[in-house]
């Protein structure tokens, strides 16, 4: 490709491309829906890839706890992927993870090779200590129940894989 791609944290007029691309891959029950106002919400976690002035990708790290963070909606539009986008996208998802002090990333994703290529691991069962279990059991987040494994969110979850980074 020879356009050239910007990664930049998002800004709430790129809320709008964010959606139309969460609109896509939720149809195609790829990603999870989510409502506006809570991209609006989360925008600060929030990358982008702009392309000419347009948002053709994006990505967001949600803190969990002191040393862990989800990375959500990583989605690339489909006429650029093969492009390398979502790979930068990821990149800066997770230095964007070490500069804040993360030092385990998790994601729930159908997309392990690529996830795996970025040094993310199948997980299984609950790979943090029983006292921060016990903290994160008290989170309204489904993030976190997603994390954690527990059967309330299995039907939200599509089938997906849940994968953990340390860094």
């Amino acid at each position: 490709m020879s356009a050239n791609v910007i990664i930049r944290a998002a800004t709430t007029q790129d809320v709008k491309g964010i959606r139309a691309i969460v609109d896509h891959y939720a149809l195609q029950r790829r990603l999870l829906s989510k409502e506006t106002v809570t991209l609006y919400e989360a925008v600060q976690e929030f990358v982008v890839a702009e392309v000419d002035s347009k948002v053709v990708g994006c990505g967001a790290l949600h803190i969990l706890w002191e040393d862990l963070a989800e990375v959500r909606t990583v989605a690339v539009m489909e006429e650029f992927h093969g492009t390398g986008i979502g790979h930068k996208i990821l990149a800066e998802i997770i230095d964007r993870a070490k500069r804040i002090g993360v030092k385990k990333i998790f994601c729930l994703t159908f997309e392990t090779e690529f996830f795996s290529q970025h040094g993310f691991n199948e997980i299984k069962g609950s790979p943090v200590e029983p006292d921060v279990y016990a903290q994160l059991l008290r989170s309204y987040d489904e993030g976190i129940a997603e994390f954690l494994d527990l059967e309330s969110v299995k039907p939200n979850t599509l089938g997906n894989t849940r994968m953990l980074k340390i860094l």
